[in-house]
């Protein structure tokens, strides 16, 4: 992604936990000359160091799916995003804009064997099943064994190790300290989740 030294993170940690709290990518290829791009969620393995692995699924129709293994593949994560109004600012005489945190990595995705992709699947239900307590966890197991079988057949599931993985928090470090307050106070007024990420994170920031 284009990434300016002032947005950049290089910092691993910062994306891993980036991509544990938004754990929904956007994934492209390019298959044939052409770019195309899927959805899906992703669970992370800080392992190899120092970038990690993140393991995805797709249906098996999706073209992205029927990808050798050692393809490139890049993923693309987005965060909390929202318009800044040049109202905001002290600073004369600028026009609007808009910010927002991502995370993007990249590498050469393997395909999983039916065993990893069942152990897979049942690693991102007990990820997601934690967050809905104190409902009992759903898991694959639950499922006849004929059943999970067909709907195993029905994805193919990869692990993509990164080669590359970076950050980007354009979050108004190019502006002037006077000009952050009056973004973070005015996300801090829109109240809503985004805004109030943004408030956060930008505060953060102006205090390192």
């Amino acid at each position: 992604m284009y990434n300016p030294p002032h947005f950049t993170i290089a910092d691993p940690e910062w994306c891993h936990e980036f991509i544990r709290r938004h754990p929904f990518a956007t994934i492209a290829s390019v298959i044939d000359g052409a770019a195309h791009f899927a959805y899906a969620p992703v669970i992370l393995n800080q392992q190899p160091a120092p970038l990690g692995t993140v393991h995805f699924h797709l249906a098996r129709n999706n073209p992205i799916a029927g990808v050798a293994n050692g393809t490139a593949v890049k993923i693309g994560i987005m965060g909390s995003h929202a318009y800044v109004s040049p109202d905001w600012y002290e600073t004369p005489d600028q026009v609007p804009t808009w910010n927002y945190m991502a995370v993007e990595g990249s590498g050469a995705v393997q395909r999983l064997d039916d065993a990893d992709t069942i152990a897979y699947l049942t690693r991102l239900s007990a990820e997601q099943e934690s967050h809905l307590a104190p409902k009992p966890p759903w898991s694959p197991a639950r499922l006849q064994p004929n059943r999970l079988k067909q709907l195993v057949q029905g994805i193919v599931a990869f692990h993509l190790p990164f080669d590359t993985l970076e950050g980007k928090a354009k979050l108004s470090q190019n502006r002037s300290q006077a000009d952050v307050r009056g973004v973070i106070a005015a996300f801090r007024r829109r109240g809503d989740e985004a805004g109030t990420a943004l408030a956060s994170a930008m505060h953060d920031l102006s205090l390192r």
